[in-house]
């Protein structure tokens, strides 16, 4: 942002999800520096007016028909331009008046918009996972030809973009990524046998929507986050450590060759990295609370519980696998998911249901988006196919 004439402008995908909201709340802070120019959504019409009434953007863009005429039509007397449809997700993403395209879409829904907003060379703060899980060589790869950049919006990989500011890649030693263990640390596996929707759904520290607090329960969020930072950061996946860290506090950490270990903490709060991603390089003031070293009086670690939660591990080895193998292992874990918040299968059922979609998937290698959305949706039609659901 420095040495601009202009706002920093921003396209925001996924406006209503909880992340989009956060963000949106982040961005009002800054309207000298930040300026939103466009709000999209998928079908929350309700939402997304009362968004666009509150927040002005010039652009309105929903995918949904139906909701795209609910919202148009209410907006008639805003001065806003409405448009329709996923094509249309990928043309803001080119406009002149955007600078930077901040992806909050949930699910492989993002790669398109984002894999053609980095082709028009414009700054990416990438708050979805898939895309990088999904396609990483990819993203990255058309990233660096355009000379364009990608940054982290998790918190996780926030951390480590911050802890490694000033310090050359050749000095890296590991990654050590940070996770709280979910609602379940600590659990048996009778006792994970009979885990309730309701209880998976409560996320110890962190308020999220229910597809990510499922993930972050089952250690399936940490392996994504894993494969994510071996793309953002260029690290071999055998170099990238998980550590379980309940109180949240420290968000990750880099260990350098010398055995120095630098490490971000901070209270957890998704709008300190949303704020560093779409600001970025400033580090700005604001009234976020504070970490109070004397109410954390003990900071500790674990290891993962690998064998009960064996997603974490399910991650490594399909990144290992690369090719296809992450797509497969993402569509699947989105389908087991859907199913669990359906109640069509139980809280163990997951993993396998990821573990028996990576069996039977056919080993190739993706080399453009569409290809990697037609082996996510093959991954998922032959899952429905497959009758596993039990209810």
């Amino acid at each position: 942002m420095e040495g601009t004439a202009h706002k920093r402008r921003i396209a925001l995908l996924g406006s209503t999800g909880s992340m989009g909201m956060q963000s949106l709340e982040v961005i009002a802070q800054y309207p000298d520096l930040l300026q939103l120019e466009v709000i999209a959504a998928n079908s929350s019409a309700d939402l997304l007016i009362q968004q666009a009434r509150q927040f002005k953007p010039n652009i309105v863009v929903v995918v949904q028909e139906a909701a795209y005429k609910v919202v148009k039509e209410a907006l008639a007397d805003e001065d806003v331009k409405v448009f329709c449809g996923e094509q249309s997700l990928c043309d803001v993403c080119e406009m002149e008046c955007v600078d930077m395209v901040l992806s909050c879409i949930v699910g492989v829904a993002g790669l398109r918009p984002v894999y053609h907003a980095i082709e028009c060379g414009k700054l990416i703060a990438l708050a979805n996972k898939e895309t990088l899980v999904v396609a990483g060589e990819l993203m990255t790869r058309k990233a660096l030809e355009m000379q364009t950049a990608i940054y982290p919006v998790d918190s996780e990989h926030s951390a480590i973009f911050q802890a490694l500011a000033g310090e050359q890649h050749q000095s890296i030693e590991k990654l050590i990524i940070t996770a709280s263990g979910g609602p379940f640390r600590g659990w048996t596996r009778a006792q994970l046998e009979e885990v309730t929707l309701a209880k998976a759904l409560q996320h110890p520290n962190w308020s999220m929507g229910p597809k990510v607090t499922i993930d972050s329960s089952t250690l399936m969020n940490k392996g994504l986050e894993v494969i994510e930072a071996k793309w953002l950061f260029n690290i071999p996946i055998d170099r990238i450590e998980t550590v379980v860290h309940p109180q949240s506090i420290i968000h990750s950490l880099v260990q350098f060759h010398d055995g120095s270990i630098k490490a971000q903490l901070g209270l957890p709060d998704m709008k300190l990295p949303i704020q560093y991603a779409i600001t970025y390089p400033l580090r700005l003031e604001n009234n976020f609370p504070r970490f109070d070293f004397a109410k954390y009086p003990q900071l500790s670690f674990e290891q993962p519980n690998r064998e009960l939660f064996p997603c974490l591990d399910i991650a490594y080895c399909a990144s290992r696998q690369g090719g296809n193998m992450p797509c497969v292992m993402n569509a699947a874990n989105e389908v087991a998911v859907q199913w669990f918040l359906q109640e069509k299968i139980r809280y163990v059922d997951i993993p396998r249901v990821i573990e028996q979609a990576l069996s039977t998937a056919d080993f190739c290698k993706p080399e453009s988006v569409d290809e990697y959305l037609a082996v996510d949706k093959e991954t998922k039609e032959r899952l429905f196919a497959s009758n596993f659901p039990r209810n």
